[in-house]
């Protein structure tokens, strides 16, 4: 099983990202959840939406989406909070 590597951090306290405010939103996810486990059978614990094109994986598959297609910042999917994380700073933002 997999473990969540972000942390949730009051939105209060984070740092500005350019990354961030240059996403244009709303996203549409397209999907429910990630695609590669779905395929291989096996389950996530946090799924992450893609913030550039709407990519749903959990955190393995999300962090290899990032290395493909340089789409810096993902959501903590089906969050309220929508926990944001910047793969370019590798940090909450």
């Amino acid at each position: 099983m997999q473990r969540s590597v972000h942390h949730h951090i009051d939105p209060g306290r984070l740092r500005r990202c350019a990354h961030v405010t240059a996403i244009a939103l709303p996203v549409e996810p397209f999907s429910n959840g990630c695609p590669a486990c779905e395929e291989q059978g096996i389950g996530w614990v946090d799924l992450w939406l893609c913030l550039s094109c709407g990519w749903v994986a959990c955190n393995e598959h999300a962090k290899a989406h990032y290395e493909k297609t340089d789409h810096p910042v993902a959501a903590l999917f089906l969050d309220a909070f929508r926990q944001r994380w910047c793969y370019v700073h590798q940090r909450v933002v």
